[in-house]
């Protein structure tokens, strides 16, 4: 009981609750942001006004969603100065640089942008208010790397060095930082997965109005739109996932071991399907395993030893002293599953989306239906069922979650798979907690933070059920007239020849 309540405890729960909470909306953002931007820009060029509605309802909940990422992400900073002092103490030099031009270039870059796209529908002419959503998914784009490069080098410190006198890392070569081949892998497979996420959030919405049959052109344009992005994101998402499981097995082989419950070295080491093990005795009382696999999976060649988690623990025990370098087993195994098994569901129910909606071209006369028509789902060419159609709305609809999930569950194990390092090698979590913070203080912190959460749940849940519900905004005269100068000038309806200015306006 005294462990479970210790401050340093206590602090990663607060941080993990936190943290996991604000990264279910950032792929979302990152995402949304992209695909709102790819409608806007058919709009522009086909003056469809399915792309237009499509672009107002999408850009609702991405805007929904960006507050909510805000507001979440200002408590990380609030954390560091408060749970982790001595960690922002050690790390503050390095750490600080990469969230210091997340701030001032990305962060400031797309609020700027992010105004001007939603005050700026009656104001700007349509190819500038383009160029500002645009602008704003570049900046989601380099918030993303920006903090992905700052966790990298938690993962895999370098470009630093450690102040004798003052006992501090400090920073030596920032590029190195921003480019090392952690950062790198780590953005690729985070941003993949972002439009993993997205694509399933468009897929699942898109089917619950097409099931309703509502708005049908312009969700199923959002539908094959969504489809698309799942299966590209997917496999993506497993080719990044590989080359960043190469790299983790270079730099940390005690976290990509735990995740394989991989107790000794193997040569060739097998990939576990299912497997149940013994922590304290160091060994599986239940495996089932493809032969070969994983070697293949951490070198590229069937036959490659992999070390285990008990030889690579006496490894670090001779490089670094005495204890134990084990995390927790059970969490990285099994989180390491469920992020690859609700990723790879997605992905796949976007093929079978895909295939299901095909082009008119593959399927008989009597199937096709036109553009405001809800498609029949077809399995086979001549077969149609309702009650896969039905099936399938409805599969689709959950499916929006799955990919939530596998995010939460990866960082879960991203982070918990690297203890009990705070930064692998140099500064272990239980040196990095802030020395006077109490154990009563952390735990009522933790406990506002989880209610002050669950409220905001609550309201982010009613807000995008209302305006999903409320489907594709009417379009309105002004809306298919955007203003042809910066201004929006329009004519007086009494004196046709003379120009007024109209209110700047949120136009949803």
């Amino acid at each position: 009981m005294d462990l479970a309540l210790a401050p340093e405890t206590l602090a990663r729960w607060q941080f993990g609750i936190t943290t996991v909470y604000h990264f279910l909306f950032v792929p979302l953002t990152i995402s949304l942001a992209a695909l709102t931007a790819g409608l806007q820009t058919a709009w522009v060029r086909t003056e469809k006004e399915k792309y237009l509605r499509a672009t107002k309802f999408w850009g609702k909940l991405f805007l929904i969603n960006i507050a909510m990422g805000v507001v979440t992400g200002i408590v990380q900073e609030f954390q560091f100065g408060m749970n982790w002092s001595d960690y922002s103490r050690f790390v503050g030099d390095v750490f600080g640089a990469p969230l210091a031009f997340e701030a001032l270039i990305a962060f400031f870059f797309e609020s700027t942008f992010i105004g001007l796209w939603i005050f700026g529908w009656d104001k700007l002419p349509k190819k500038i208010h383009l160029a500002c959503i645009w602008m704003v998914s570049i900046g989601t784009i380099l918030s993303a790397y920006f903090i992905l490069a700052a966790n990298s080098w938690m993962q895999h410190p370098v470009g630093y060095k450690i102040n004798e006198k003052t006992g501090r890392a400090e920073l030596t070569d920032f590029w190195l930082v921003l480019t090392q081949n952690t950062t790198l892998t780590q953005v690729f497979h985070t941003m993949s997965a972002a439009f993993l996420t997205g694509g399933a959030f468009m897929v699942g919405i898109a089917a619950f109005h097409l099931a309703r049959r509502k708005h049908v052109p312009v969700m199923k344009t959002s539908l094959r739109l969504g489809l698309v992005t799942v299966v590209i994101g997917g496999m993506f998402t497993a080719i990044s996932g590989d080359f960043l499981g190469k790299v983790m097995y270079e730099q940390q082989p005690m976290k990509m071991a735990a995740a394989e419950a991989l107790w000794e070295g193997e040569k060739p080491a097998p990939f576990s399907v299912f497997a149940v093990g013994d922590v304290d005795k160091g060994h599986n009382k239940v495996a089932v395993e493809i032969p070969g696999l994983l070697s293949f999976l951490a070198h590229s060649d069937f036959e490659s030893y992999v070390p285990g988690i008990n030889d690579t623990n006496k490894a670090l025990q001779e490089k670094y002293g005495p204890g134990d370098y084990r995390p927790n087993i059970p969490v990285a195994y099994w989180g390491f599953r469920w992020m690859i098994g609700f990723g790879m569901a997605s992905f796949s129910l976007g093929l079978l989306g895909l295939w299901l909606t095909r082009k008119r071209f593959l399927l008989p006369a009597r199937m096709r239906v036109g553009d405001d028509e809800v498609p029949h789902l077809v399995l086979f060419r001549n077969a149609l069922s309702p009650k896969l159609t039905r099936m399938y709305w409805l599969v689709a609809l959950w499916t929006l979650a799955f990919p939530l999930i596998a995010n939460s569950w990866g960082w879960i194990f991203t982070e918990m798979g690297r203890q009990p390092w705070v930064v692998y090698g140099v500064l272990r979590t239980r040196d990095a907690v802030s020395p006077g913070v109490s154990q009563a203080e952390v735990l009522i912190s933790m406990i506002v933070f989880t209610t002050l959460y669950a409220i905001l749940a609550v309201v982010e849940v009613k807000l995008l059920v209302k305006y999903v519900k409320a489907g594709p905004p009417e379009l309105t005269e002004a809306d298919l007239n955007p203003p042809t100068r910066i201004g929006g000038h329009d004519r007086d309806p009494e004196n046709p020849e003379r120009e007024v200015d109209r209110p700047m306006a949120f136009s949803y």
